[in-house]
């Protein structure tokens, strides 16, 4: 063990340490928790401290026979947006502030069956469908490499407490980008699994959500290390009968013919591509190439038309949907995110909606041939550096800033592919420095795949923990 405090180890490192019995899951644990505690009231993350029972959890863990799982004792946040007994899942919603969850959603399930203890529920925008982690009920979440960046959204609490330290997986989900843009915005790392991977249901709700968001919706984690999901994922996608559509394959498929080929494009739509963001697909190539992938420019197929009837497709179902809640129940200021986005992407009569449906396995068939030769696809997340706290309310023009660069982003929820993102530099800009973030897309259901190649770029480029870090010993917030 090195001298390095407990709550800087990644999920892999301190499961190691706490499988051997040289750190006990109290320790972790109270490792984690006393962090929160020191960083977390300048940062607003974790909005519901679970510290003590989290504790309680981890003496048990300790008093057990043997370990639990393979997560045993690791410390974790969950969202709150999905149920945990005895709860609230307020989904960052004043209105919902009392919805108390009956029973453990199956990912929440899955987690503690594994061994993990859950330190803190992390915040969320209103309706966790904004591109910022925002709401009356709790305030906004900061970034901790500063107030000139956002923290992002949804999962914007969960990005800025794993980074910061505050345990070492943080749960989020994604329909549009929402692990993925906290991730970049944080300098973490994620995979966004494919349509069906991990079980969800959430026993609190009162009626299904909209086919599409059950389609392009998906549960992960965000961690420091892309290592830490080869640890955690497998407990995650574990089989649920409360879900009749999840996918029952194991985590690993079959090796793909060596050498792997990798698809690359530093395509981008509407905004030009950063020189910043264009030096970090160029080190990320170069990584794969030195660990022995073949890197390829290739045209994307359909990428603006994915991007296009992707967002109209869910704006659509979300307007006839959620219109009437969110008005309802919303802040004036997420009633206004929500009109300008219906002013930016227009909901469509029933005929071209279903239409548009038709058309996306067109395109997914386009992208399962093209990965039938290319079984990865490296491509940029962002082509701009991540955009400033609150941006995505300050009408049309901020829009166009966040979601308005989301296409790449779009494709991976819209034809359920997994999708990672990882930081691979940090970019000198103007305004401060911000972690600069690639992406990377796999076979459907090849969600491994992916990550190794994360892990490949990660052993050569390092992560920005470290860094971080010591930039928030001089100060939290910058």
């Amino acid at each position: 063990m090195t001298s390095r405090p407990l709550w800087q180890f990644s999920a892999t490192e301190l499961g190691a340490l706490i499988q051997s019995g040289e750190v006990s899951a109290s320790e972790a644990v109270q490792a984690a928790v006393d962090r929160m505690q020191a960083v977390d009231p300048a940062l607003n993350a974790v909005v519901t401290d679970l510290s003590a029972s989290a504790l309680a959890r981890a003496r048990a863990l300790d008093a057990a026979p043997g370990p639990k799982g393979p997560l045993h004792g690791i410390p974790v946040t969950i969202k709150i947006n999905i149920d945990q007994k005895g709860e609230a899942s307020s989904n960052g919603v004043a209105a919902f502030k009392d919805l108390i969850a009956p029973d453990d959603a199956p990912l929440v399930k899955n987690l503690l069956d594994a061994g993990a203890v859950v330190i803190g529920r992390t915040n969320v925008p209103e309706f966790s469908r904004r591109c910022e982690t925002s709401n009356p009920l709790f305030g906004a979440t900061w970034n901790p490499w500063g107030r000139h960046v956002s923290a992002g959204g949804s999962s914007g609490g969960a990005g800025a407490a794993v980074a910061a330290g505050i345990g070492a997986l943080a749960h989020g989900n994604d329909i549009g980008g929402s692990l993925r843009f906290p991730a970049a915005g944080n300098g973490v790392a994620t995979i966004k699994p494919g349509v069906g991977r991990v079980p969800v249901y959430n026993p609190s709700q009162t009626a299904e959500r909209g086919i599409l968001a059950q389609q392009m919706s998906a549960q992960g984690l965000l961690v420091r290390s892309a290592r830490d999901l080869h640890l955690a994922m497998p407990a995650m996608i574990a089989p649920d009968a409360r879900d009749p559509f999840h996918v029952p394959l194991p985590w690993r498929g079959a090796a793909l013919a060596a050498p792997i080929k990798v698809g690359f494009s530093l395509e981008v739509l509407d905004l030009p591509l950063h020189p910043e963001v264009e030096k970090a697909l160029l080190e990320a190539r170069a990584a794969l190439v030195e660990a022995g992938y073949v890197v390829e420019e290739v045209a994307p197929p359909s990428l603006r038309e994915i991007a296009f009837e992707g967002r109209t497709a869910l704006m659509t179902e979300s307007y006839h949907l959620m219109a009437e809640d969110i008005e309802k129940y919303g802040s004036p200021e997420i009633v206004n995110v929500f009109e300008q986005n219906y002013r930016r992407t227009p909901a469509v009569g029933m005929a071209e909606f279903l239409k548009i449906l038709a058309r996306r396995t067109f395109y997914a068939r386009q992208w399962s041939v093209l990965m039938a030769e290319y079984p990865l696809f490296l491509a940029p997340f962002f082509p701009q550096p991540f955009y400033a706290p609150g941006r995505d309310a300050e009408g049309a023009e901020g829009l166009r800033a966040t979601m308005g660069q989301a296409f790449w982003s779009t494709l991976g929820n819209y034809l359920g592919l997994p999708a990672g993102v990882l930081p691979v530099r940090l970019g000198e800009i103007p305004e401060g420095p911000k972690p600069i973030a690639v992406q990377l897309f796999g076979r459907r259901w090849r969600e491994d795949a992916v990550v190794d190649a994360m892990i490949a770029i990660e052993d050569r480029l390092g992560t920005l923990s470290q860094t971080l870090w010591q930039r928030m010993g001089e100060s939290v917030i910058a």
